[in-house]
């Protein structure tokens, strides 16, 4: 059953990427889909029964699938965590097969209806990456590190639906930096745990940050991760 959902929802998809340039992500896109696609409108609107928005989330999990499968076949032994994660990020922007499907994209998620809808996309192709890279964490650093890396990739690919540059040579250097920037933020993150004084403040602090622990290995929920009480 779930098989042949999927294979209803790309048939729509591809049906209806041709149209978004023209309509986005609309419901005049929605139903030239189903036109094209010849399937049945029922079973259409049971596959997608928010139209063009589930057909855009569909599109953005696909180049989540797409960059997971290019770094499996990439050789990333050699490479340091922040060029694995740089790695990610290209890798899933090139993945994008249709820059005018993203763009009406952005336009469609940063509509309030449709705005947790997006910051979950964005946090989950962070997710992906981190986890696609062997990420380990299993603590209150599981977040930060999604969080930040949420800021870089969606920064990234707003100046890449800009970017003329031959072989988008200006995006993936704008990437460099904004992946130094976060470098230097873990180096004062270093720094101030090394320092005596510091980290006695921070002992209270860490104390509690330490009783937040990474989701379960679990289907995903809503609202990941979980809170331990430490009087337990």
């Amino acid at each position: 059953m779930t098989a042949h959902i999927e294979t209803v929802r790309i048939a729509l998809l591809e049906a209806a990427l041709p149209h978004v340039a023209f309509d986005g992500w609309t419901e005049a896109t929605f139903e030239a889909a189903i036109r094209d696609s010849d399937v049945e409108p029922s079973v259409a609107r049971s596959v997608c029964p928010r139209g063009a928005l589930d057909l855009a989330i569909a599109y953005h999990k696909a180049g989540d699938a797409a960059m997971v499968a290019a770094y499996k076949r990439a050789d990333t032994g050699s490479l340091k965590i922040r060029e694995k994660v740089t790695l990610g990020v290209r890798l899933r922007i090139e993945a994008i097969t249709d820059r005018e499907a993203v763009r009406r994209g952005t336009t469609l998620f940063a509509l309030q209806q449709n705005a947790a809808d997006g910051a979950q996309l964005v946090w989950g192709t962070a997710d992906t990456i981190w986890t696609t890279i062997g990420d380990t964490s299993n603590d209150v650093n599981w977040y930060t590190k999604r969080a930040i890396l949420s800021g870089v990739y969606g920064s990234t690919v707003l100046f890449w639906l800009g970017d003329d540059s031959e072989g988008a040579k200006a995006t993936w250097e704008f990437l460099d930096r904004r992946i130094e920037n976060v470098m230097q933020i873990e180096k004062v993150k270093a720094q101030v745990n090394g320092n005596p004084i510091a980290k006695r403040l921070l002992t209270v602090p860490n104390m509690l940050l330490s009783q937040i622990k990474a989701p379960a290995m679990m289907p995903p929920a809503d609202l990941p991760g979980q809170f331990t009480n430490p009087e337990r």
